[in-house]
Parts: C-alpha cells; sequence; structure tokens
C-alpha cells in the first residue's frame, strides 16, 4: 500500500501560467526527495453542485479555476520525510509565502489519506 497527499485549490485563469511553472517546480522537488509521483489537474468537468462541489470547496470566483493535485509516497512515514525535505529546500525559497502565491491559499485544503483498495 501507498499514502497519498491531496490538495484542492483555486486558481485565478490569469495566474495559470505562473501557478503551473510553481508546480513544475515543486514537483520536481518532491520527486528529488523521494515522492513516487506527483500530480497537478486542473478543472475540466467540475459544474456547481446543490450542495457541495469542487468549485464550491473553494468558493470558486468568476475567472478562477479548481486545480486538483496529489503526491504518493511509499507510507505515512516516508511522506512525513519527504515533506521534511521539502519544505527544508532552500530552493523553495519564499515561493511558499501565502503572500507570493499566484492563488488563494486560505481557500485551499488538502490532507494525508491512507488508500485501502488500490488496484
Amino acid at each position: 500500500m501507498s499514502y497519498v497527499d491531496g490538495f484542492v485549490l483555486p486558481v485565478p485563469e490569469k495566474n495559470l501560467a505562473a501557478y503551473r511553472k510553481l508546480a513544475r517546480k515543486s514537483g520536481r522537488i518532491w520527486r528529488e526527495h523521494g515522492a513516487l509521483a506527483y500530480v497537478e489537474c486542473v478543472a475540466d468537468d467540475v459544474e456547481p453542485g446543490k450542495v457541495t462541489s469542487f468549485p464550491q470547496s473553494v468558493k470558486l470566483k468568476p475567472g478562477e479555476v479548481v486545480v486538483f493535485s496529489w503526491a504518493v509516497y511509499k507510507s505515512r512515514r516516508h511522506r512525513d520525510q519527504v515533506i521534511k525535505k521539502v519544505m527544508a529546500d532552500p530552493r523553495l525559497g519564499d515561493s511558499m509565502d501565502p503572500k507570493k502565491l499566484p492563488f488563494d491559499a486560505m481557500r485551499m485544503f488538502w490532507g494525508g489519506f491512507k488508500p485501502f483498495i488500490e488496484l
């Protein structure tokens, strides 16, 4: 079995290129420090729901798009080791400063998940 971190966030369409650049850099660093996979996806078919949905979950505003991302690790312990290395990596510098991110970090959510089925 593995372990997965999942992220959902709103990105202004005008900042999508800047986000892509940051995500590409971050993904390389995650992989270098041991993540087995790193994937960034932009919403393609995520209509607002009646009760809940991806757009509602991040309080999507006009001109924004939902991004769904995940990283895969060997285990929770491995994830914790990778994250510790990633957060200490000087190449990220101040690019993780919430004031300098190309999206509203206050509307981002994430969490760690233990798969219970892997096919």
